[in-house]
């Protein structure tokens, strides 16, 4: 799915308090207000990370991840600072990047003690290996050498992850939908999956981790966004399921304990930016979705989402700390800041 305008929300909601009834309002209305379902449940703080945008300004406000320093790192697609670093409490300790006018994805991974980010440009049409203050180390470029492209134009990489013997798997999420696996040399090792509907294929793969919860044996989870899937995948590319999230275009999954974590924007809706936080347990079922409506599984498995309060604007990540508080970041959403949600 290229970024194109999302269909105009026709969805009806149903009433209750900060429940359906309450699309529309004014997210100002909702500080401090309690958001998610059951043994997840937060409190919005709307005011966390602001900055002054004349000095510190944000475009796309694409993900953020936590550094083993216990830093907040935000990825946006502004170039006057590609990377602003902040404190767990919001407060701006510094700033850099110029050269990176797509940045989409962000991934930090610790080799050898030393953090590492990995930034997926779609614009530039390769990823970037940096050090955690910036310094480019690797660069993975389009893969011509796959046979599954003429052009580096064709390759839009929107993801990555790391695997334990230093593998790396990028998504070419708004591309031709393949999954690159390269040795840490950079060499390609294989390519699977690619454009279509069927298991082993995907209509606009986002997002992509490694998923070992419960000790198992390191499985792909990744996003078929169009589809309102998940779909997992053995290391070498064998299809293994579909999880199935109606009403929800899943960005990325996030693991944090036994819970996967996704930012999903309401497919029922889009012009208006609308979407919530989708929290799965270790059986992947989804347990809360913050700012979404409360989910129900019947007797066809999970009734279809939807948003249930206007908090958040095509949220497009979320980045989990060691309280399990997260912060939420957005694209297209008039250049704002995270949102924070603190856990209770």
């Amino acid at each position: 799915m290229q970024r194109r305008t999302f269909i105009k929300n026709t969805a009806a909601a149903s009433a209750g308090i900060l429940t359906c009834s309450s699309v529309g309002a004014s997210i100002l209305a909702y500080k401090d207000a309690i958001v998610g379902h059951g043994s997840h449940q937060y409190k919005i703080d709307l005011n966390w990370g602001a900055l002054n945008p004349n000095y510190y300004p944000v475009n796309d406000c694409h993900e953020m991840v936590q550094d083993s320093k216990g830093r907040i790192l935000l990825l946006t697609n502004h170039t006057k600072n590609n990377i602003i670093v902040y404190d767990r409490s919001g407060n701006l300790l510094e700033t850099w990047g110029t050269d990176y006018p797509g940045a989409h994805g962000l991934t930090l991974n610790v080799e050898n003690g030393e953090d590492f980010l990995y930034i997926a440009d779609n614009n530039r049409h390769e990823v970037i290996k940096t050090t955690i203050d910036g310094k480019v180390v690797q660069v993975f470029s389009y893969p011509k050498e796959s046979g599954k492209y003429t052009a580096k134009e064709q390759y839009i990489p929107t993801e990555t992850t790391i695997a334990e013997n230093g593998d790396v798997y990028i998504a070419d999420g708004y591309g031709a939908q393949y999954i690159m696996r390269y040795n840490a040399k950079g060499e390609l090792l294989q390519t699977f999956g690619g454009k279509g509907d069927a298991n082993h294929l995907f209509n606009n793969a986002h997002g992509i981790c490694i998923d070992t919860r419960g000790g198992k044996t390191p499985e792909l989870l990744i996003t078929a966004r169009q589809q309102n899937k998940l779909k997992r995948f053995t290391m070498d590319g064998k299809f293994i399921e579909s999880i199935d999230l109606p009403g929800a275009y899943i960005c990325r999954p996030v693991i944090k304990g036994d819970n996967v974590y996704l930012a999903t924007i309401w497919s029922g809706d889009g012009s208006d930016g609308s979407g919530f936080i989708s929290i799965l347990d270790k059986e992947n079922k989804l347990i809360s979705a913050p700012g979404g409506c409360t989910p129900i599984y019947g007797e066809n498995g999970l009734e279809p989402m939807y948003q249930s309060i206007k908090i958040f604007t095509h949220p497009h990540d979320v980045c989990v700390d060691d309280d399990d508080n997260m912060y939420v970041a957005q694209w297209n959403s008039g250049k704002t800041y995270p949102i924070k949600l603190n856990r209770i």
